[in-house]
C-alpha cells in the first residue's frame, strides 16, 4: 500500500513530512532494530506505509480527531509508529513514562478519556489492568506491542492482531484526514513530570512541532547521513523531537536500544553522530574516561597530561572568544590522533560531532573534565511547554557552563525578578484542561518559564536557580538553592544534595553518596558501605566538601548541618520524577526525621 502524499497545505505536520520523506527517500533506513544477528534497518518507504496502516488500524478502532491514545513502554518502533499515525487522523497521541505508577497512569486515565493504549509488557498491563479496575475508566482496546500477553482482558489484542484491522479501511481515508490537519491544532500532548503535584498535559501542535523540528535541523546542521540512538524516555519531548519530529524532518536514521541497560554496548556498536543524555549519561561517561586514565603511569600518563592540556587551552580560548593560538592549533591534530580519537571509540563516540546534555545542569567540574579528553558536551536548556528547546550551545559557539543562546526566531528575556521568559513559535497553546495554570504560565504570548537565570554580555543564557524553589530564611534572606547543590555535587563523594532551611534559622542539606565513591573508600578500609558511610573519615570528606562550598558563599548562605541517606534517590520511592528531577516536596515529606535531627 503506497502511503499518502503530502500535500501543500499540510506541510507544517510531522506526518506530512513522513511521508514526503518516504515519497522522496523510500530506500534509504528510517530506523534500525537489534537482532541477535545484528541490527536491521527498516527503509523510509516501509516505515510510511507501516504509519498509514496503523492510522488506518486507529480508524477502525473508531478513533476521532481530538481524542487521545496513550502509549506506555520503552523505545520500541511500535511507539513511534502509533504516535505518527495517530497525528495523521488529527488524533493526540501521549506517553506514558514506563515507570509511572498505578495511580499515575490512573491519572492520565481519566485526565484524558482516551480509548486506546499501545503498551509493550506484561507489568504494564497489569498498571493499567489496576488503573482501570471497575472498568470505570473510558479505555476500550489494549494493543501490545510484543505479542499477545497471556491475559483473559477482552480488550487486549496483539499488535499485529491490531493492524490486521486496517484492512476494512479504505486507504483514502488516512489522505482525507491528513488534508484536514491544520498546524495550528492540537497534535500531542506532554505530560510534565509533576515535582508538586499532579501531572499537566502540555498542549503542542502540529505548527510547535513542526518548527521547532526544522529549528534544531539548523542549529546541529543534521544531515540525512547523522545517526542517533533512541534510549531516553519517548514520554519527554527532547526524545521525540530526536527520534521522531527532527528525522522526518532531516531524513536521519534512528537506533532503538535493545534495552536501557544495553545502551552502553548499543553506543559503541552504533557509533552515532549525535549523542544526547541527562546528565547521569555523561557521569558515567566520566567515570568510564577517568577510572582508566587513572591507572596510566610513565611515559603513557605524561602523554594524557601533554593532550589534556592542549584541549584545556583550546576550550579555554573558544571560551573567552579569542583566537586558538598558533602552537595549541598545531598540536591538537596530533592530540587528537594519540590520545582522544583512541578514548572514542572505546566508548563508541569516535564519529560523535555533537554531544548535548538537557534536562538538568551538569556538573562544572564534569564539563570542564570532558572536555579535557576532547569530548565538549554542549548544554541546552528548554522545557515541555517549549516544545524542547529555548536556548543552545551551537557547534562552534559555545560556553561551557551555560545553557546557550536562545535558538533562532526565539526571544529571550530575564523578568525583573529574574525569571526567565521566552516567546515564539515553539512555545505551547496551554495546559490541557487547565485554564488557571495555563494563565499562570502564558502572559501575553510570553512563556512564564519558572526558571531564574541570566544573560551575560555575549548573549549566552546562565541557569541561577528555580524560582519555586526559593528558600526563605527565618531572617527573612531568599536563597536559590539550585547553584549550592550543584556545586556539592561536583564532590566525588556526593551524588546528590537537597538543600533545606525554608522558614528555618540555617541551612542544611540532604546528601547521597556516590555508589562507586563509597564502594571505593570502603574496600580501601575492608569496611561494609553502610559502616563506610558512618565511618569519621567518609564523614570529613563530605564536611570537606560542604567547607570549600561554603567558602564561596555569604555566612547566611553556608550550610551548618548535613545528612547522609541510606540509598541514593530513586523514582520507585518517589523522590524523583520520571525525568530524574528531585520531587522536594517529597524528599522534605519522606525524611522529615532526618531534617528535623539536623535542628534539634
Amino acid at each position: 500500500m503506497n502511503p499518502p502524499t503530502a500535500p501543500s497545505q499540510v506541510a507544517e505536520t510531522i506526518p506530512a513530512r513522513l511521508f514526503a520523506r518516504a515519497a522522496a527517500t523510500p530506500s534509504a533506513p528510517a530506523y534500525f532494530v537489534r537482532t541477535p544477528d545484528g541490527w536491521h534497518a527498516t527503509d523510509w518507504a516501509k516505515y510510511g506505509e507501516q504509519v498509514e496502516q496503523a492510522a488506518r488500524a486507529l480508524l477502525n478502532e473508531g478513533i476521532e480527531p481530538g481524542q487521545v491514545v496513550c502509549i506506555l513502554g520503552f523505545n520500541r518502533p511500535e511507539w513511534v509508529i502509533l504516535h505518527v499515525a495517530a497525528m495523521s487522523i488529527g488524533a493526540v497521541p501521549t506517553g506514558i513514562y514506563p515507570t509511572s505508577s498505578t495511580e499515575e497512569i490512573a491519572y492520565l486515565l481519566g485526565h484524558t478519556e482516551a480509548p486506546l493504549v499501545l503498551l509493550e509488557s506484561e507489568q504494564h498491563l497489569e498498571r493499567i489492568q489496576a488503573a482501570d479496575e471497575g472498568g470505570s475508566s473510558h479505555l476500550r482496546s489494549i494493543v501490545s506491542m510484543r505479542g499477545g500477553p497471556n491475559s483473559g482482558d477482552p480488550r487486549l489484542r496483539s499488535f499485529d492482531e491490531f493492524l490486521s484491522g486496517a484492512e476494512s479501511i479504505d486507504s483514502n481515508r488516512v489522505a482525507e484526514q491528513l488534508a484536514r490537519l491544520d498546524p495550528s491544532h492540537l497534535a500531542t500532548l506532554i505530560y510534565t513530570s509533576g515535582t508538586t503535584g499532579p501531572p499537566k498535559g502540555v498542549k503542542l501542535s502540529h505548527r510547535n512541532l513542526a518548527w521547532t523540528a526544522e529549528a534544531m535541523q539548523r542549529t546541529l546542521e543534521a544531515v540525512p547521513a547523522d545517526r542517533m540512538v533512541s534510549y531516553l524516555p519517548l514520554s519527554h519531548i527532547a526524545e521525540q523531537m530526536f527520534t521522531i519530529h527532527s528525522p522526518a524532518t532531516v531524513g536521519y536514521a534512528v537506533y532503538f536500544a535493545e534495552s536501557i541497560g544495553s545502551v552502553a554496548r548499543d553506543i559503541r556498536e552504533v557509533r552515532p553522530t549525535l549523542l544526547f543524555g541527562v546528565p547521569r549519561i555523561w557521569e558515567k561517561f566520566h567515570t568510564g574516561i577517568f577510572d582508566k586514565l587513572a591507572q596510566a603511569s610513565g611515559a603513557k600518563r605524561k602523554l594524557i597530561e601533554w593532550a589534556q592540556g592542549v584541549a584545556r587551552r583550546e576550550a579555554e580560548a573558544n571560551q573567552a572568544g579569542r583566537p586558538v593560538g598558533l602552537a595549541t592549533r598545531m598540536q591538537r591534530p596530533l592530540a587528537e590522533r594519540l590520545v582522544f580519537s583512541k578514548l572514542r571509540a572505546a566508548l563508541g563516540l569516535e564519529e560523535a560531532r555533537i554531544h548535548i546534555s538537557g534536562a538538568a545542569p551538569l556538573a562544572s567540574n564534569l564539563i570542564e573534565d570532558l572536555a579535557s579528553v576532547g569530548i565538549p558536551v554542549l548544554e541546552v536548556y528548554g522545557q515541555s511547554e517549549a516544545s524542547g528547546p529555548t536556548s543552545f550551545n551551537f557547534p562552534g559557539d559555545y560556553l561551557l557552563g551555560s545553557v546557550g543562546k536562545p535558538i533562532e526566531g526565539v526571544e529571550v528575556k530575564i523578568a525583573d525578578d529574574g525569571e526567565i521568559l521566552a516567546r515564539g513559535p515553539n512555545v505551547f497553546g496551554g495546559y490541557y484542561l487547565a485554564p488557571e495554570a495555563t494563565a499562570e504560565t502564558l502572559r501575553d504570548g510570553w512563556l512564564l518559564s519558572g526558571d531564574l537565570g541570566r544573560l551575560d554580555e555575549r548573549g549566552f543564557l546562565h541557569i541561577t536557580g528555580r524560582k519555586k524553589d526559593i528558600l526563605i530564611t527565618a531572617g527573612g534572606k531568599n536563597i536559590a538553592p539550585q547553584n549550592i547543590e550543584f556545586a556539592l555535587q561536583e564532590s566525588p563523594w556526593i551524588e546528590s544534595a537537597v538543600l533545606i532551611g525554608d522558614r528555618r534559622k540555617y541551612l542544611s542539606v540532604l546528601l547521597t553518596t556516590d555508589p562507586a565513591a563509597l564502594e571505593s573508600f570502603a574496600s580501601q578500609r575492608n569496611l561494609e558501605p553502610v559502616a563506610a558511610r558512618e565511618h569519621p573519615d567518609f564523614q570529613a570528606e563530605i564536611q570537606a566538601a560542604i567547607d570549600g562550598v561554603n567558602s564561596r558563599y555569604a555566612k547566611v548562605e553556608q550550610i551548618k548541618r548535613f545528612h547522609l541517606l541510606a540509598s541514593p534517590f530513586s523514582v520507585e520511592a518517589g523522590e524523583l520524577t520520571p525525568t530524574m528531577k528531585i520531587k522536594r516536596q517529597a524528599v522534605e515529606r519522606l525524611h522529615a526525621g532526618a531534617i528535623e535531627s539536623m535542628y534539634a
